[in-house]
């Protein structure tokens, strides 16, 4: 028994998946301590080994951890509860500014586009064995990377960023190894590593990127792979700048067989220039998604890197989706082709309303921050009063708790849909539900 719980099981499997329900309904609760193997095994009447191995399929599944002498407990976010379940419920007339969306008046009409590109795929149909990338697409992909300074590499095409991270990480990490994960981060990548048995390591964040001293600790500390948001991290709106590449690409290169992944999330709604930090390092990973500035259906990403980790992802990729649509990988082109959005114009109204919310906020003494893309975070004292106080005024924020592991609370505020009249009594409601409170860092 643990808590009122019985772990049961004669075989390592059957032990492992009675934890695991136990996890998953809440018989065990985050943090809870497991026996020690030794008792355990005494208890179910097994030999030691077969609890141990139990423990380890429980490791490399991401739902517990342990600690040497200290033992092992359930994980403080298991990979079986997912941030998204961490929102606010939105009642009928609250403005809903949590989603992370956007404007869906600066994306471009489709039918065009995908018209376009079906009447290519009647005249030269699509069928098993053709290529898996659409040479136009790879053509103008890789053109605009070189634009960027980014490496040369091959070029994958994949469904979303999300699927290119895990698909990398996948390829060269195997269960129990460390990722060094940015802290506020993106709250998908923040539950896909512990998914796949990966540990993470928080590295702080500010406007200019992932602190430097904390990549070094993080790196010689034996964190095997780094992800990197380049431009409009989520949720901080961060973007690396020029001299804190210059630090990053100086501690990479004293740690030349980590794993970097590069997200560049801004890439169509943000007008700071990129500065890569790929090629540092053996292996790498750039991933560029369309979802952002072109709409979140079109799920597809372009993925260039080293040759073994695209040969890695290609391969994978063939023994299951086999590859992403030709018909949306040919309605990409055209779009980008047309030009269409004006992805300068989107940029330059995403900054505008980006940076009026954070100067009617600093009018009323709050401090908030986002130097990139669609949203802003705000630093606050109590982050589950602030979210319920601006719910009542009308206000429905993202909790901070979605995006951050040890990183002080704060809430984050998409203003894609905000317009000029929004801001004065969002700024109001934000200070009422924040109160007084000095000036703080998310760091």
């Amino acid at each position: 028994m643990l808590g009122g719980y019985p772990i049961e099981g004669r075989r390592a499997a059957e032990i492992a998946a009675s934890v695991e329900r136990a996890v998953g309904s809440g018989g065990l609760e985050p943090g809870q301590l497991l026996p020690p193997m030794r008792e355990l095994a005494t208890r179910l009447g097994v030999n030691a080994n077969t609890v141990a191995a139990a423990y380890r399929v429980l490791r490399e599944r991401g739902v517990i951890e342990t600690a040497g002498r200290r033992g092992s407990r359930v994980r403080p976010a298991p990979a079986t509860t997912g941030r998204e379940n961490i929102r606010v419920d939105v009642p009928e007339g609250v403005r809903d500014i949590s989603s992370g969306n956007p404007d869906p008046a600066l994306l471009p009409p489709l039918a065009p586009a995908l018209a376009a590109a079906a009447a290519q795929g009647d005249r030269e149909p699509v069928l098993y064995g053709d290529v898996a990338v659409d040479p136009e697409l790879a053509r103008d992909a890789r053109a605009a990377l070189d634009a960027d300074g980014v490496p040369d590499g091959p070029v994958a095409v994949l469904s979303g960023a999300l699927d290119g991270t895990e698909r990398v990480l996948a390829a060269h990490l195997k269960p129990g190894d460390t990722v060094a994960v940015e802290d506020p981060g993106w709250g998908s990548v923040l539950d896909l590593v512990p998914a796949l048995g990966l540990r993470t390591q928080p590295v702080g964040v500010d406007d200019e990127g992932p602190l430097v001293d904390d990549v070094r600790r993080a790196l010689s500390g034996g964190a095997r792979a780094l992800i990197v948001t380049d431009r409009a991290q989520n949720p901080t709106g961060a973007a690396v700048s020029g001299t804190r590449a210059r630090a990053l690409r100086a501690v990479l290169s004293e740690h030349p067989e980590t794993l970097l992944i590069e997200d560049d999330h801004g890439h169509g709604i943000v007008d700071l220039p990129l500065h890569p930090l790929a090629g540092t390092t053996r292996h790498w990973a750039f991933v560029r998604s369309v979802a952002k500035a072109y709409g979140p259906d079109l799920r597809l990403a372009v993925l260039t890197g080293d040759e073994t980790t695209v040969d890695r992802v290609r391969g994978r990729q063939r023994l299951g989706p086999g590859w992403v649509s030709l018909l949306l990988q040919r309605a990409v082109v055209r779009l980008w082709r047309d030009g269409v959005p004006d992805t300068r114009a989107v940029a330059a109204e995403y900054g505008r309303r980006r940076e009026a919310l954070i100067g009617a906020l600093a009018e009323r003494g709050i401090a908030a921050y986002g130097r990139s893309g669609m949203n802003v975070w705000v630093p606050v004292p109590d982050e589950t009063g602030a979210v319920a106080r601006l719910l009542h005024a009308g206000w429905a924020v993202a909790p901070g708790a979605r995006f951050r592991m040890s990183a002080p609370p704060g809430i984050r505020i998409t203003v894609s849909t905000l317009r000029d009249d929004d801001l004065a009594p969002l700024a109001d409601a934000v200070a009422a539900a924040l109160g007084p409170a000095p000036a703080r860092s998310y760091v």
